[in-house]
């Protein structure tokens, strides 16, 4: 192994892999930007459009859907062209396609452009993750990992922060526009410092699986619609939801048979065979739900609830970019200290005290009460992305290092796509029941009811006539009851989210009791 790790650096330039890991991140951090960076700009878009929040929801699943596509064909794809070519291709491809954004006029424009978006940018994180481990020696995988996990956590932190002070000071287009000269520099950079190692160039007898994307595509696509509108259409209560959801189920067991038998294949499923991969990733795709729950939910919360303009609900999340920060310096200075396995668990159980701290929130809290537990859910992931991304890949071959990030982010962007719809679906669910229990309050005998209704009632009467004034008293108490059951649904939502970090914590039992270190195989 040493031998074919030496002839392998023989033959790659000595390029600085600082210089590197600028080209990459680069690109990495402005396609995970795009992730969040709509969500506190959701309603003035919807209003440009003149459509419902709900439709406008799609502007950001589309993104996530459509990256989730090319994502785990990206080996197939650098095989194909060249890693480095289609790299950079794919960095022109969002950039272009974020000018597109920024131009559209309507709601069907933008779904389209969000979609060229994501099929450009998709590919960008798990071959930015590949390279990087492959710049670094294995000794400095975890600074590699930190460095990525840094783009990967804080960006998502900072999307919302920018895109509010975006969209309140210029207009919401300025979101997009402003990709387009740090997608020019992330392509000029990658083309001065990548290079392609031989395994990651250009293959004459690549071939594509033709089969197994229709089914990809067939299978991402019905799936999204079926979590989309399936709070609209009462899920399986709706006919045509049960039918596209069966078609996605079929389709991804068809998927995943095709792969298994097909020699030529796009993605390579014996990387499952890898313990340590398989438990990573499947609590990498949890954190990833929480997260992009978390941060689509919170922005709604401050808007819809406490009157925060797009600016300022995003700002309130800047803590959680220095709690990222500080997990990650803990993490680049320790990780040889303390075993992976007690930082990823410290990451989960502080989403979990976060989630629950978030459902203790009243109409009446401080800035206290959200900077505290912000910073502490910014810390929880940052520890357990970058932890788990370093420990997912160490035992994956360099060779197969490309294959495994392509399916491992494929996997993540469902978990984001599902926690976008999921946590829209609960808050919209949870409303409407607790209105309906508390509007059972609103009768004659409910000494409590009549007491307010009476007082209200008796306030209004010094403007208008009796029966305006117990209606507009009656129409005051009923705005409350719909603002309380509202706070009420997003607590729950929070306390939902952090109990699902938490049952994540005895997965890691299955590690083993102590894991070996194993080189990376060439």
């Amino acid at each position: 192994m040493e031998n074919s790790e030496t002839t392998l650096q023989n033959n790659t330039p000595q390029i600085n892999p600082w210089l590197t890991t600028i080209a990459v991140m680069t690109a990495t951090f402005i396609f995970v930007l795009d992730g969040t960076i709509a969500n506190v700009a959701l309603p003035q878009m919807a209003g440009s459009f003149s459509s419902s929040n709900d439709e406008a929801t799609w502007i950001l699943t589309s993104y996530l859907i459509a990256s989730g596509i090319v994502v785990p064909s990206v080996d197939w794809f650098s095989k194909f062209f060249g890693r480095k070519q289609f790299f950079i291709a794919c960095i022109l491809l969002f950039t272009f396609a974020s000018l597109l954004c920024g131009m559209s006029t309507s709601l069907e424009m933008m779904i389209f452009s969000r979609i060229l978006q994501g099929l450009g940018g998709g590919a960008l994180l798990p071959v930015s993750q590949a390279i990087l481990l492959e710049a670094f020696p294995l000794e400095k995988r975890a600074l590699a990992m930190s460095i990525f996990g840094f783009g990967v956590v804080v960006a998502p932190v900072i999307g919302p922060i920018l895109g509010g002070w975006l969209t309140d000071n210029w207009s919401w287009n300025w979101i997009f526009f402003i990709n387009i000269p740090f997608g020019l520099i992330a392509a000029i950079t990658s083309k001065l410092w990548i290079f392609d190692p031989p395994y990651a160039q250009k293959q004459a007898d690549a071939k594509i699986d033709f089969v197994g994307f229709f089914f990809l595509i067939i299978w991402l696509v019905t799936f999204q619609v079926f979590l989309d509108k399936g709070n609209n259409a009462d899920w399986f209560g709706s006919e045509w939801i049960c039918w596209t959801f069966g078609i996605s189920m079929v389709a991804m067991v068809l998927f995943i048979y095709s792969q298994i038998v097909q020699k030529e294949s796009i993605i390579d499923l014996s990387v499952f065979k890898d313990r340590s991969f398989l438990i990573g990733t499947v609590i990498l795709v949890i954190a990833n739900m929480v997260l992009y729950a978390s941060t689509t939910v919170m922005p709604l919360f401050l808007q819809n609830l406490m009157g925060y303009n797009a600016f300022w609900s995003g700002y309130s999340l800047m803590p959680r970019g220095f709690g990222s920060v500080a997990a990650i310096t803990l993490y680049s200075l320790t990780n040889k200290i303390f075993d992976f396995r007690l930082l990823t668990a410290l990451g989960l159980l502080g989403l979990g005290v976060s989630g629950l701290m978030f459902g203790e929130l009243n109409l009446e809290f401080s800035m206290i009460n959200i900077v505290i537990p912000n910073i502490i859910f910014g810390f929880s992931v940052g520890m357990t992305i970058t932890v788990l991304t370093t420990a997912s890949m160490e035992t994956i071959s360099n060779a197969q290092m490309t294959n495994a990030s392509g399916v491992q982010n494929l996997i993540k962007n469902l978990g984001a796509a599902i926690g976008t719809s999921l946590v829209t679906t609960m808050v919209s669910r949870y409303s409407q029941a607790f209105q309906h229990n508390l509007v059972e309050q609103l009768n004659t005998q409910n000494n409590v009811y009549m007491e307010r209704l009476a007082s209200l009632t008796s306030y209004f009467a010094n403007y208008d006539v009796f029966a305006v004034a117990q209606t507009k008293a009656q129409g005051m108490l009923y705005n409350i009851l719909v603002q309380q059951s509202t706070l009420s649904a997003y607590i729950e939502t929070f306390r939902v989210w952090g109990i699902v970090a938490l049952v994540c914590l005895p997965l890691l039992v299955l590690y083993g009791r102590k894991r070996k270190r194993a080189k990376a195989r060439s």
